[in-house]
């Protein structure tokens, strides 16, 4: 089947979406992270493109991005080359770290760029990594409320007001409230697989699936709860992974 040709954004702008290859983790350490936005900022400070947001997770990274001298596809060969080359040094590796063909959606509208970076910042959230944005070090969330290094803050808070600080107060509140935001571009390719959703239950301090079937109704329910609200998981994955029935899945 041949590859659906990538969507054009008019704006320049796009959500953009980058996974480990198999989904492995891309980021063994901070010194990881630190590497992937030094990288950016050169580009940045270069005007290759222009950074509006971002968030690093242990196997994607999302990235509110705009063209300049790089169209998209150039733009993110050249921060997926140059951490991969030193990537690869450093842990003595070779090969393809990043699955090739990355994810994009355009952006086209101030409300649409606005749900995108909501969208970015509360990844982590979505994830249950974390409760508080402000929690998460890896989002460009605190460089909007704090001092911007690699982002251009200007254009989102000059969409809440032309004061500063009434600016970031009503972001700090636009980017923490409660919503359905949806992105089905990057559903299938945030979807977790079994075995990181056995992971997670492991996690919880679960030593086994014989072990979880065989808890208490209500801290079985409050387990199950918490598996429903991560992004990535499925109610009929939970059901085929626990063994327990669809039914009381959607109940609990």
């Amino acid at each position: 089947m041949p590859r659906r040709s990538r969507k054009k954004s008019e704006s320049g702008l796009y959500h953009v979406m980058l996974r480990g290859i198999n989904k492995q983790t891309i980021f063994e350490s901070d010194d990881d992270r630190y590497q992937l936005l030094a990288t950016m900022k050169r580009f940045v400070d270069t005007n290759k493109f222009i950074l509006f947001g971002y968030c690093l997770m242990d196997n994607h990274v999302h990235l509110l991005i705009q063209e300049l001298e790089d169209d998209i596809s150039t733009a993110i060969k050249r921060i997926s080359s140059s951490y991969v080359l030193w990537y690869n040094k450093k842990y003595e590796r070779c090969g393809h770290l990043f699955q090739e063909r990355f994810k994009s959606e355009p952006v086209e509208t101030d409300n649409y760029f606005m749900i995108a970076l909501r969208y970015i910042h509360q990844n982590p959230i979505e994830a249950r990594i974390c409760k508080e944005l402000s929690d998460y070090k890896w989002t460009s969330y605190k460089e909007y409320i704090k001092v911007p290094i690699i982002i251009d803050t200007e254009l989102c808070l000059s969409l809440f007001s032309p004061d500063k600080d009434r600016a970031v107060e009503l972001f700090v509140e636009y980017m923490n409230q409660n919503n359905e935001d949806s992105f089905p571009e990057f559903e299938d390719y945030i979807k977790l697989t079994d075995t990181e959703v056995l992971k997670k239950i492991y996690d919880m301090g679960i030593r086994n699936i014989s072990e979880f079937q065989k808890l208490e109704k209500n801290i079985r329910n409050s387990f199950i709860k918490e598996l429903k609200m991560t992004k990535g998981i499925s109610i009929r994955q939970i059901s085929r992974i626990t063994g327990i029935s669809k039914g009381i899945i959607e109940r609990s």
